[in-house]
């Protein structure tokens, strides 16, 4: 490490309560960024606000334990320890996650829906999957997407297929449809 980093970190070992206050205060910033940046983002795209709160409860909670991993890490608390506790929970928690593969998937789906897609609540789809995959987009969930048919049936379709499909928008409601994608 070079020594200038090596010289901060023992001036703040001297100083724990400051050192604690600022990480305090880091986090809070951090929070409310997150927060206003991802409920800007999420009135843009017209997403429900119980997926806007998840997703913001998310990045709280992953910038928490980054933040609180750097406190203990510069505070110089059992540092060895520390990490040997960190190693196993991601071992343990990468093990669960590959048995639910398909869960991991739709969450991670459900994240890039959230910042990258294209169509929002309310447009009408046709999803190019060989079945009569198509209608309005009522509800994007955490992971499942809520679709009306025109027949009036609720399709529930995952958030990892919907991304792995070619998925089109119908510009015009009364249109009529002339060949489906394939």
């Amino acid at each position: 490490m070079p020594n200038f980093l090596v010289h901060i970190f023992n001036t703040l070992k001297q100083y724990d309560l400051l050192l604690a206050l600022v990480f305090v205060l880091a986090y809070w910033l951090l929070k409310r960024f997150i927060s206003t940046t991802v409920i800007n983002l999420a009135q843009v795209k017209s997403v429900a606000s119980t997926r806007t709160m998840f997703i913001i409860r998310c990045f709280n909670i992953f910038s928490f334990i980054l933040l609180f991993a750097t406190y203990i890490i510069v505070s110089g608390i059992g540092y060895g320890n520390f990490t040997i506790f960190i190693s196993s929970l991601v071992t343990v928690f990468g093990v669960a996650f590959i048995a639910q593969w398909s869960i991991l998937s739709n969450i991670t789906a459900s994240f890039l829906i959230f910042f990258v897609f294209p169509y929002r609540i309310g447009d009408s789809i046709i999803v190019a999957d060989g079945d009569d995959i198509e209608g309005k987009i009522l509800e994007i969930k955490m992971f499942h997407t809520l679709i009306k048919h025109p027949s009036g049936n609720l399709i529930a379709y995952p958030n990892s297929l919907l991304l792995q499909k070619s998925v089109t928008k119908v510009l015009k409601k009364n249109s009529p449809r002339t060949e489906r994608p394939r």
